[in-house]
Parts: C-alpha cells; sequence; structure tokens
C-alpha cells in the first residue's frame, strides 16, 4: 500500500510527521518491532514532543498510524473504483496499483493496518478498534461502489467483505513471496466473482 514518500515529511507538521513515521516503521517491523525512540529519530521530534502530541505513548501513536493507513487506502479505492465505471476492470487496476506499491517499496510496504494491529488485539483495545473501523470503512466504500453499478446491496455487502478479506490476504502473500502472482491472481479471481452476480 502506498504511503506519502519520504521528501513529504519534510514539509509535513511535527505530529504529522510523527504520526508518518509510525505508519511506516510499524508497516515494516509491526507494533511491537517499533520503539518510540526510533519514531523520534526518524520523524525528526524530540521524544518531549512526541509525548506532548501523544500523552498516551505508543499506544495512541500506533491508533493515529492505522486511522492514517486506514484514510489513505479509503483514498485509494475511491481513486480505483471511481476511475472505471465497470467494477471487474477497476478491481483489475487496483490490484495493479498495489502490486505497484509493493514493487516500489522493495516489498517492504504491505498494509500498514495489518501490520500494527497483529499481535496487539488484547494489549491495545484502541489500535484494534480503530483497524475495526478501517475494514469497515473499505468495505463500504466496495458496496457503494457495487451499488451504484447495479449490484443488489446485499449482493454489494457480500461482495464487498470477500473483496476486502481476499485483497488483504493476496497483498501479504505477495509481499512474503516478494511476487506480484498472488494479487494479479485474486484481482483475476475477484473480477469473474463480480462479474458473475451480473
Amino acid at each position: 500500500m502506498k504511503t506519502k514518500a519520504p521528501h513529504d515529511l519534510e514539509t509535513a507538521g511535527t505530529r504529522e510527521r510523527i504520526v508518518r513515521t509510525a505508519s511506516r516503521l510499524m508497516q515494516r517491523q509491526g507494533y511491537e518491532g517499533t520503539g518510540i525512540k526510533q519514531i523520534s529519530r526518524e520523524a525528526g521530534a524530540t521524544l518531549g514532543s512526541v509525548y506532548h502530541f501523544f500523552p498516551g505513548g505508543k499506544q495512541e501513536i500506533g491508533t493515529a498510524a492505522v486511522r492514517l493507513g486506514d484514510e489513505e487506502f479509503a483514498e485509494l479505492l475511491r481513486e480505483s473504483l471511481g476511475g472505471e465505471p465497470e467494477p471487474e476492470k477497476a478491481l483489475l487496476a487496483l490490484t495493479a496499483s498495489l502490486v505497484q506499491g509493493l514493487r516500489d517499496s522493495d516489498w517492504l510496504d504491505g498494509c500498514p493496518v495489518t501490520s500494527t494491529v497483529v499481535g496487539t488485539a488484547t494489549s491495545a483495545p484502541g489500535i484494534q478498534q480503530a483497524a475495526a473501523e478501517a475494514f469497515a470503512r473499505w468495505r463500504t466504500v466496495v458496496a457503494e461502489h457495487l451499488v451504484t453499478a447495479g449490484f443488489a446491496e446485499t449482493d454489494a455487502g457480500d461482495l464487498a467483505h470477500t473483496v476486502i478479506a481476499t485483497l488483504e490476504g493476496a497483498e501479504l502473500a505477495s509481499q512474503v513471496a516478494r511476487s506480484e502472482a498472488p494479487l494479479e491472481a485474486a484481482g483475476r479471481h475477484l473480477a469473474r466473482l463480480i462479474a458473475s452476480y451480473r
């Protein structure tokens, strides 16, 4: 999944730099593998600034990072689906975009929401809640596009669950294999599935 390039961080405010840096680090290292000192150092912010903006510490930063990933992927979904009226073609374009993002990051930048929430379900309920809201928002974006394309609401809702779950799994599989094959296959099969409902 694409995130802002490092040079964009130079013009961002301190709070935004902290969140974007935390999102990138947690995307690559997971929540447990990312420390506040590393976030502070790489964001170019003092520890005092980090705690000023995030008095709740790492969990509050992790929650903000998940919300950022949520917003960015929701925007990518809207752009991909809105740019192509036929949902089948839109999904193929979306999977191609996800593949390109992985390639551009040398297979390091998968889904920042999934990377951050894994292993935090009991220890960081705020992060879990933010991730649940992210998945719900993404399903809503997909379902609304399908309804606009003429699908029944029930079918659109069910298909949206399948689309998001499949893309999440395929993106992780592509990242681990360092191969576009899982995502490309997922895109083709999702396109066929959606076409079968017409």
